[in-house]
């Protein structure tokens, strides 16, 4: 294979072609940034956080399909991963895993001592994501933990601590990565029992649209939370509105649980995130009553 080849294979393994991942990982973690830095941001830090989004969204995706190597090829919506297809090694899967981490982590190291110990934490919750749907139907609330890592990071490089405050918008991004995790989870569920790999979908059962509205519902009551604690304003809630009218419009198209519309369900929260940080910045840029 061409190196142009050989390299278009490493993109997709770390579904660059895919940036809804990017996108889902990015909105939290701009949520921290933005009440931590009261609208302003460090701009230092604020690259460095968006580079290493990308870079540890591309490497959970590498080890994702390093760890799922053998069940990929089974499901209709993984078989022709690069991995799964055999056109990329598991040694190069891996050996891109350990350099995109490398790089995330020569990044953190322009920040304080605080994040670069989180920066540890949050390396392990990424490699380890992956394995857990092995042995537990809830990896999605792991999903969760690993996806919501970059709030308190946030705060500890903004302001050198992690007030209670992040310790509720990192709670309320748990919960939204169970909702959409699981709609994700409901477009393979056929296949994953058939194979044997556990998720939220699988366990919650008939009561997978009900649960997903719970989870909907504690994140924005958690974000309504974290405007009562950071004193924020008029057009905060208007993002949180706005967010609820999404929440709303996933349960309409996953109500048959359609594997397609599940799939658009799961794609739509990444305006559930964006509403929610729209409202952020407008709250800080508009001077409210």
């Amino acid at each position: 294979m061409s190196l142009v080849g050989r390299l278009r294979e490493y993109a997709l393994l770390m579904r660059l072609n895919r940036p809804i991942g990017i996108l889902l990982l990015l909105w939290p973690t701009l949520w921290g940034l933005w009440v931590a830095g009261t609208g302003r941001p460090d701009p230092d830090v604020l690259t460095v956080f968006i580079l290493g989004v990308v870079i540890m969204r591309s490497a959970g995706c590498v080890i994702n399909d390093y760890a799922d190597r053998h069940f990929d090829p089974h499901v209709a919506r993984t078989r022709e991963r690069p991995l799964a297809a055999g056109r990329v090694s598991t040694a190069e899967a891996l050996g891109l895993f350990i350099g995109l981490c490398l790089i995330a982590f020569l990044l953190v190291l322009r920040l304080n001592t605080l994040t670069v110990m989180l920066a540890v934490v949050g390396a392990f919750l990424a490699a380890s994501y992956p394995f857990l749907k092995r042995h537990t139907h809830l990896p999605q609330f792991y999903l969760g933990v690993a996806f919501g890592w970059g709030i308190p990071m946030g705060f500890a490089a903004q302001i050198g601590m992690v007030p209670a405050v992040a310790w509720v918008m990192f709670l309320a991004n748990m919960f939204w990565s169970v909702a959409y995790d699981t709609q994700y989870a409901m477009v393979d569920r056929d296949d994953d029992l058939r194979i044997g790999v556990k998720s939220t979908a699988i366990l919650f059962g008939d009561y997978d649209r009900f649960m997903i509205g719970v989870s909907h519902t504690a994140t924005l009551g958690l974000l309504l939370v974290t405007g009562v604690i950071a004193r924020l304003g008029l057009w905060y809630y208007v993002g949180l509105v706005a967010a609820a009218g999404f929440a709303v419009y996933q349960q309409f198209l996953i109500r048959n649980r359609d594997p397609g519309k599940c799939f658009r369900a799961f794609l739509n929260n990444n305006w559930f995130g964006l509403a929610i940080f729209a409202g952020l910045a407008l709250n800080y840029l508009v001077i409210t009553p």
